[in-house]
């Protein structure tokens, strides 16, 4: 089990990184265009930690809750109760500046987010992408795939003409087209290549948010091979057991096996009773003797040993594939996967708006910190995936145009463009309310939803 102190560490660096780039963002765009910078912070509250630089003695300040952060700009109509500003510095007033520049400085901090998935993503391709080759079990009769004409063995090669790098690439290709009728997919089939139309248009809005490529007959073949161990959680029974990560587990009481799944079936028909584990360990066989626990998962009682697994690696070795790119194509790709991933943000948020998605896809700090757990134990470019991922959200929220947010104050400076004068006092403070009070129905939104997925998985 992830422990709740590795849970919070990976929160913690997650929102650290994301905010301090997005506030990095405003502070060099405002620095450069020559705006003087009173305080940098890393939270909000009370500072942990506080110390100026530079010639402006600008305040750089850890505080002590981390959900966020704020660059403050010198600025006249913010100036504190019996500040002094002296003439030299009223040039450099955050409210004095042309709307161009302002609006420079306020878009700097969620491009420096998209900028930041940009560089995450050319970093893992540059590193190389560990994936699966898009290759077809036998679909069940009566689903689409079936109804295509899918066979066993085939390969997925392309979706729309584009070609296809992996299956995990194929999940998400097909999640961009949601909502579309159907789906030209190019098919490798011996030494031929054969075009099918994948029939969408009986997907519910359901369907599309839980396991859709099951849903459409899309399953990856797994080779007959015993599964090996990916992960051991500490402290579960697969731990207590002597288990560990890269063992292979050849048979359950004497019965060999032949996948993940028969292994998960037999260990979870075995709560609180003993089982006999036959395993491979780097060329040796061993015995163990294992006790699943007992975990109460939809009203029924299975058993559990804390344990990861996978396919066997040697049987998987023919069908594995690593993407890499050099760092000019990597760099391209990055802002590809940020372009495609911004746009499909925003598109889930419309189809939220207009009642085609569920409101239960807006996730809070809760979920942000368990899945920054998760990612964590799952290794470094897991973790660095989950950060550009959330780092794209960070940026694109920040882009809405809802007032307090930079997106808010993006569309004040853009009316300002067009008539030609800021907008009055009254009009700004009804903005702030408005904004204030949406912002609190998202959050307690987000809480709600953050509580009902995650409560009954604390307390099974």
């Amino acid at each position: 089990m992830i422990s709740a102190m590795q849970t919070v560490a990976a929160f913690l660096l997650t929102i650290g990184v994301l905010v301090t780039f997005h506030e990095f963002g405003h502070y060099l765009v405002g620095r450069l265009l020559g705006v003087k910078v009173l305080r940098f912070s890393i939270g909000f509250g009370k500072p942990l930690y506080l110390r100026r630089f530079g010639p402006d003695q600008t305040e750089f300040v850890v505080a002590a809750i981390p959900l966020g952060g704020f660059v403050r700009f010198l600025d006249e109509s913010e100036a504190a109760e019996g500040e002094v500003i002296t003439v030299a510095d009223s040039d450099r007033a955050f409210n004095r500046q042309k709307v161009w520049k302002r609006l420079l400085i306020v878009a700097a901090g969620p491009l420096a987010n998209l900028l930041l998935a940009v560089l995450l993503y050319a970093g893992l391709y540059v590193n190389g992408v560990d994936g699966l080759r898009a290759v077809l079990a036998a679909p069940p009769a009566g689903t689409a795939a079936a109804q295509a004409g899918f066979t066993d063995h085939d390969e997925i090669v392309a979706v729309d003409g584009r070609p296809l790098e992996s299956w995990q690439e194929l999940r998400w290709r097909l999640l961009r087209v949601s909502g579309a009728p159907s789906v030209e997919l190019s098919v490798g089939r011996g030494d031929e290549t054969l075009m099918r139309k994948l029939d969408l248009k009986g997907l519910s809005t359901t369907d599309w948010e839980g396991p859709f490529l099951d849903t459409l007959g899309l399953r990856l073949y797994l080779p007959a091979a015993p599964p090996g161990v990916l992960r051991v959680l500490e402290g579960r029974a697969g731990a207590a057991a002597g288990l560990r990560a890269d063992d292979i587990i050849l048979a359950i009481d004497d019965q060999p096996l032949s996948g993940v799944g028969e292994a998960r079936r037999i260990i979870a028909a075995h709560p609180d009773q003993s089982v006999r584990l036959k395993i491979s360990r780097a060329g040796s066989t061993l015995e163990l003797v294992a006790t699943p626990e007992a975990k109460s998962v939809d009203g029924k009682t299975i058993g559990q040993l804390g344990i990861d697994l996978g396919p066997n690696p040697t049987a998987f070795a023919s069908y594995r594939v690593r993407t890499q790119y050099g760092i000019a194509d990597a760099i391209g790709r990055g802002a590809q996967k940020t372009w495609e991933l911004s746009v499909f943000s925003l598109k889930m948020l419309g189809r939220i708006v207009i009642g085609e998605a569920s409101l239960k896809n807006i996730s809070g700090p809760l979920t942000v910190a368990d899945y920054a757990g998760q990612s964590a134990q799952q290794g470094a470019s897991t973790f660095i995936l989950y950060l550009a991922v959330i780092s794209i959200s960070l940026g694109v929220l920040n882009l809405l145009p809802i007032p307090l947010l930079d997106g808010g104050h993006l569309l004040y400076y853009m009316v300002e463009v067009i008539k030609g004068s800021p907008l009055s006092d009254r009009i700004l403070q009804m903005g702030q309310q408005a904004g204030m009070f949406l912002l609190a129905a998202l959050m307690a939104l987000a809480l709600y939803n953050d509580l009902f997925r995650l409560l009954p998985r604390i307390f099974s």
